[in-house]
């Protein structure tokens, strides 16, 4: 018998390589000379570096860079010497959780740490760059990391404008002259897992300002400030980023990715599935258990899950899942792709109890569960 199990991360609790080596411990119990295939997964958010550099045998690099609201310190990005990829993921140095609540702006906050880390992979030889995006604090349309890239972002009378929305508002031209040597030979890949575009009701602004600390009243200056960003790089660029879907990504880097970096945009889920050569690893398999902290309504799109389920089902392997909580219905977990899932935390299970005893909780779980298959 062969099973692939292949989670994402448990948040607060477990990483994906702990899932995957609890489901493990669970299986062992009942199927004790099964083929076992661990493929611990992410879908593009926050954790996928780590997941794609313990998985491949990568390395993971520190280097000095700037914060949201330009305090210094030490970030980390990727990397796989094998195939010189560096995996950047913005909330390393731009995340939201580096700001404290009360200073959270997208006025003033910038993306500038997300391009240094860029320019040390650059420097260090990387020829194909994985930019994870999401979990920002800014709303600066990619224009901070390009900057540590050499773009530069001029005002009418030839100045460089300050960081975050209020530089987009004094925005006038943007200078490409003056780029890392290295820049075009690179190619980038950016994960994106949202359809929003960059200005309107649906997008950066209106959607997803509040969570980065934008008031009432400046959300439509984001928006027209993204407005005129969005012109003013079809003019100096050649290139339309405002209706791309995707564009509205992490404050706007959706559209920065595209604009500064030639950047594809591509489900995180997918890159991951390609990267870690998912559906070689599922050839010939009898199950595949995935899972994740929680699967609810959101999982379909573009979840770990709903991922892996989706590789499996092109072969007709069955999936199962195991997850910290389960907010989904039997229909539900059938659009996903699932035909089952097991939560840890029900009524009688403490959640905090849950969270601090999660590998051991997991094993026993899966144990019992997968009894009723022996």
């Amino acid at each position: 018998m062969k099973i692939v199990i292949a989670p994402d991360s448990f948040k607060e609790s477990l990483s994906a390589d702990g899932v995957a080596r609890a489901i493990e411990k669970g299986i062992r119990k009942v199927f004790k000379n099964a083929e076992i295939v661990r493929v611990p997964m992410a879908d593009g958010g926050e954790g996928t570096m780590r997941t794609l550099v313990q998985s491949l045998r990568g390395k993971t690099m520190g280097t000095e860079a700037t914060d949201p609201l330009g305090k210094k310190m030490r970030a980390c990005w990727g990397w796989i010497p094998d195939s010189k990829t560096a995996i950047i993921e913005m909330a390393e140095a731009s995340g939201l959780s580096l700001v404290p609540a009360a200073r959270r702006n997208p006025m003033f906050t910038s993306s500038l740490g997300t391009g240094q880390l860029i320019r040390k992979a650059l420097d260090s030889g990387a020829r194909t760059v994985l930019l994870t995006l999401g979990g920002v604090a800014t709303n600066d349309a990619g224009v901070g990391f390009a900057a540590a890239l050499g773009y530069r972002f001029l005002d009418s009378r030839g100045r460089l404008v300050p960081g975050g929305v209020q530089g987009l508002e004094r925005l006038a031209k943007i200078d490409a002259s003056r780029l890392h040597p290295s820049l075009r030979k690179t190619k980038f890949v950016a994960a994106c897992d949202v359809k929003n575009s960059l200005c309107g009701p649906r997008g950066s602004a209106k959607v997803y300002g509040p969570q980065k600390g934008a008031t009432p009243s400046m959300i439509p200056r984001i928006d027209r400030a993204l407005d005129r960003f969005a012109k003013i790089v079809k003019r100096d660029l050649k290139k339309s980023v405002r209706d791309v879907p995707g564009a509205g990504a992490a404050g706007g880097a959706g559209a920065g990715a595209i604009a500064f970096l030639n950047a594809a945009l591509k489900p995180g889920i997918e890159i991951v599935t390609e990267i870690l050569d998912l559906r070689k690893k599922m050839k010939g398999a009898n199950l595949v258990i995935t899972g994740e902290g929680k699967i609810d309504s959101q999982t379909k799109f573009g979840k770990t899950p709903f991922g892996v389920a989706k590789v499996a089902r092109e072969q007709k392997i069955p999936v199962i899942a195991f997850c910290g909580m389960l907010d989904a219905t039997p229909r539900e977990l059938k659009t996903i792709g699932i035909r089952a899932a097991y939560p840890l935390v029900r009524r009688e299970i403490d959640r905090q109890h849950s969270l601090k005893n999660a590998a051991n909780l997991l094993a026993l779980r899966v144990e019992q569960e997968l009894s009723l298959y022996a």
